[in-house]
């Protein structure tokens, strides 16, 4: 009899079933209060009952623990400063996606050396988050499939679905699922329609084929996420954070029953793929917020250490601490003085209207 399965694996290799991984690096209570207070805010925001704007801010993605905790130590301090009037999560980056190939996160190739080591990725990525969560400090990631999220979501602050993955049935059920508020993208060409939909389908009950706590495959039946919300990026057509691509998106939100408040996306196509850019877009946006757009409830921003980008190189001794290995961000310097700079103005402006 002809072969006619698995012709192209090379190989099934086993992996510790999220239970225990849980086992082996339980949630503390401190990280416990972090999520769920976390969280709880994030929707109070989302729902325009707690006035300051979010800010989801660090690296593009994560690839050295210990630049990434001297990054969150500075965060949080920074963080601390500013809570009155803005809310800051760390962007904790763990996965990819790539437009053809390319190195595809920590959980798949820790070492950066094509070994796909993805049981020490695991495990690096949930000791990294309990980390960051035991300092106060919320996180907030991409998640690009449905098994990952059964190791390290129960860590998570916010969760976000990107531009290459929103119009995803698989994604939007997964989002279904999630404990935490969910961001959906517009699609790469800048379309908004595949975000509403996503946030619609997100929000209804779902049931589809995943994996169990003991990593068994299963029937996951899901009530459906009410706490999603829109993050425009931009895209092939241009940037779309202007007051008239904002208000355009605020309306669409609403027409279809959904949160018609926006988070903004600094980089990516409304930086025209330019680090150096994603100021002039905050900026830009945080003036709009002051003028009086309220559904203006948050940014990103694409952010490390060191300012730039460089290649993945497996000899670690070779890459500059605390720079990018995939997307350019700005460096620390720059984000703290947008961030404080940012809370003066919101501050003053708030005192005047007090």
């Amino acid at each position: 009899m002809k072969q006619t399965q698995n012709i192209h694996i090379r190989a099934t290799i086993p992996l510790i079933s999220p239970r225990q991984l849980k086992h082996e690096m339980p949630m503390s209570e401190a990280a416990n209060q972090t999520v769920f207070e976390s969280r709880e805010t994030i929707k109070r925001i989302l729902q325009g009952q707690d006035d300051r704007i979010m800010a989801l801010v660090g690296p593009c993605s994560i690839h050295d623990r210990e630049a990434a905790l001297d990054y969150a130590r500075r965060l949080r301090d920074v963080a601390e400063q500013v809570k009155d009037r803005i809310y800051v999560a760390m962007r904790v980056y763990f996965e990819k996606p790539r437009t053809t190939v390319g190195w595809k996160g920590l959980i798949n190739d820790p070492h950066l050396d094509g070994t796909f080591d993805i049981a020490t990725g695991v495990r690096a990525a949930r000791s990294l988050l309990l980390e960051v969560a035991e300092m106060g400090l919320p996180t907030a990631t991409e998640l690009l499939e449905p098994i990952t999220p059964q190791y390290i979501a129960d860590l998570l602050t916010v969760a976000s679905i990107g531009a290459r993955t929103t119009e995803s049935p698989t994604h939007r059920q997964m989002a279904s699922g999630l404990s935490m508020p969910v961001g959906y993208k517009n699609g790469t060409d800048g379309n908004l329609q595949v975000a509403l939909d996503a946030m619609i389908a997100a929000q209804s009950a779902h049931n589809f084929l995943g994996i169990d706590e003991d990593g068994q495959t299963a029937i996951i039946s899901t009530t459906g996420n009410q706490d999603g919300f829109l993050i425009v990026r931009g895209g092939r057509s241009g940037p779309n954070f202007s007051a008239k691509h904002l208000g355009d998106a605020s309306q669409r939100l609403s027409a279809l029953h959904l949160t018609p408040r926006v988070v903004i996306d600094c980089s990516h196509g409304n930086s025209n793929k330019d680090y150096k850019q994603q100021a002039t877009v905050w900026n830009d946006v945080v003036s709009q917020r002051l003028a009086g757009n309220d559904a203006i409830i948050g940014l990103m921003l694409e952010s490390n250490i060191n300012p730039g980008q460089q290649k993945p190189d497996s000899d670690r001794t070779k890459l500059t601490y605390g720079q990018s290995i995939t997307d350019a961000c700005i460096g620390w310097e720059e984000t703290q003085e947008l961030l404080l700079g940012t809370h003066a103005k919101l501050a003053k402006a708030f005192a005047s209207t007090a």
